[in-house]
């Protein structure tokens, strides 16, 4: 494998020397880190790090290769580019199709290994998470920061789709009839899908601007899926969804979803310092002694909790907002992902409580 010199170059001049091992192309972003041991093939394919050069904090990545395509969580790489400590181009995996390197190549995104990844995170940390770009071959590249782009209208689908519930789920023991959930696609992580449809729904995934009260079908729930950047940039999706809380329809929010819930019904939220992207993210169950353990992605988080709701979970860690739920109608919301891929299964019961909520169960 022919690998090439480049930098990773941030916004405050800071220049971290690598070996490109990706696409030969240069790319901006806004530079994060993840804290993941494993699941980077579902993480570079969760549409929330839509314009973002992610650093992987696990020194090894590219072990065990790369899957088939129905084991990511969309149909293409979302990043835009990589950063690594130690890259293994001799993966070992039965399920491993191709290599890491191969991979970026093929979807033109570039990657780079910079083997200090723990100085350049503990600068993320301190300093808090800030533009960057990577150059190769001095082919450079201006800063962009994506967080002024809707991405959510960059990374939905462009069409309607309807998902059918598998014939024989474990999961559907108890269950009293098939119901119809929507699914507003505002950068969903397709294990959302498989999690619900395991649970005998059929899923219509819509895109983010779509005003689900004029498709005239006959639906039980909505949920809002995860998303990348600024919560406030999707304002159709928040005018739709103030219908849709009008109209009293059961809505469970996960991520992005959280945020959006939040500013439809009067909330606010704000930009984290350095964001919470890991699988071991510390949840407490509020008014319990419960702490779960979740998988999040996300740069921004509700602030103020709109009239009528209460805090459902808090941060262990910096104790902000993860989840609210009203007091007596079946709308909730958790900012971290129930689906549970990468990481963790603790929260995987959030589609159930929010089912029986919505009497559907």
């Amino acid at each position: 494998m022919k690998i090439n010199k480049a930098n990773l170059i941030l916004k405050d001049g800071s220049v971290y020397e690598g070996k490109s091992f990706g696409a030969p192309k240069s790319v901006a972003g806004e530079v994060v880190f993840a804290t993941g041991m494993v699941g980077y093939p579902e993480a570079l394919t969760d549409p929330s790090f839509a314009g973002q050069i992610l650093v992987m904090t696990y020194p090894l990545v590219g072990n065990y290769g790369v899957p088939d395509k129905s084991k990511w969580e969309s149909n293409k790489i979302q990043v835009s580019g990589l950063i690594v400590s130690s890259y293994i181009d001799t993966p070992s995996h039965h399920e491993s199709e191709q290599t890491l390197s191969e991979w970026l190549k093929n979807e033109g995104v570039p990657a780079l290994e910079v083997k200090d990844t723990r100085g350049l995170t503990q600068k993320l940390r301190s300093e808090g998470v800030m533009l960057g770009k990577i150059v190769l071959s001095g082919r450079d590249v201006k800063f962009e920061d994506p967080n002024l782009r809707n991405l959510v209208a960059e990374v939905s689908t462009k069409e309607i789709r309807e998902i059918y519930p598998y014939p024989a789920s474990p999961l559907l023991r108890g269950r009293r009839k098939e119901g119809v959930v929507v699914l507003i696609d505002c950068g969903a992580k397709q294990n959302i899908v498989r999690r619900i449809v395991a649970r005998n729904f059929k899923v219509i995934v819509v895109p983010w601007d779509t005003d689900v009260l004029k498709l005239k079908i006959p639906l039980d729930a909505v949920v809002i899926s995860n998303g990348p950047g600024d919560p406030t940039k999707v304002k159709k999706t928040i005018e739709n969804v103030k219908k849709i809380i009008a109209k009293k329809i059961p809505t469970l929010g996960i991520c992005l979803g959280n945020q959006i819930l939040a500013l439809a019904l009067g909330g606010t939220t704000y930009k984290l310092k350095f964001g919470h992207r890991s699988q071991n993210q510390p949840v407490i169950l509020s008014g319990t002694k419960k702490c779960y353990l979740t998988t999040q992605n996300h740069g921004f988080a509700v602030g103020r909790i709109p009239k009528g709701f209460k805090e459902w979970f808090k941060n262990a860690n910096d104790g902000t907002n993860e989840g609210m739920i009203h007091k007596t109608l079946p709308f909730m919301s958790v900012q971290f992902h129930p689906e549970a891929t990468p990481g963790p299964t603790d929260t995987d019961w959030i589609f159930d409580y929010f089912f029986r909520k919505a009497k559907l169960k």
